[in-house]
């Protein structure tokens, strides 16, 4: 509750800095976007290269 209260009254201090951030954020996110896709893309690669690495010794452990 106190943080809240905090929020509250650096809004009404700063009213312009919080209208301009809640301006920019949609603007920001979109710049993001294109690195958070590239990242998925890397993830997935390595996730890849594991599963290719790890094969045979998958395959020689044989069944649980």
């Amino acid at each position: 509750m106190l943080s809240f209260l905090l929020w509250l009254l650096l809004f009404v201090l700063c009213w312009p800095l919080a209208l301009l951030a809640l301006l920019l954020y949609p603007l920001v996110w979109l710049l993001l976007l294109p690195f958070r896709l590239v990242g998925i893309a890397v993830e997935g690669v390595f996730e890849l290269l594991r599963s290719v690495i790890l094969l045979p010794s998958k395959l020689l452990r044989g069944k649980p």
